[in-house]
């Protein structure tokens, strides 16, 4: 038996959670970034369930960052990081 924790497989409860706030996102336009980046990425040819993966990432990353630091949401990050999609750069960062 394993430790779910220990399992480096993407958790599908986790999974859907950010895909919902994703879903949510995209529904309120709020914060509008996340539709911005949605439709500049598909724009570029990428597939939407890639720009949606590519997006829950970055929600994802941004969870962990408040859980870590103990901070409230870093509206500046998180549409930083948008812009630099599809490239993620800080996923290199977070693995140190």
């Amino acid at each position: 038996m394993t430790d779910e924790f220990d399992d480096k497989r993407p958790n599908p409860r986790l999974k859907a959670i950010f895909m919902e706030i994703l879903d949510n996102q995209l529904r309120d336009s709020n914060p509008k970034e996340t539709k911005e980046t949605f439709q500049r990425l598909v724009m570029m040819g990428i597939a939407e369930h890639e720009v949606r993966r590519l997006l829950a990432l970055v929600i994802a990353s941004e969870t962990f960052d408040i859980m870590k630091r103990e901070e409230h949401f870093n509206h500046a990050r998180f549409v930083e990081r948008l812009n630099l999609l599809p490239e993620m750069p800080w996923m290199d960062e977070e693995e140190e």
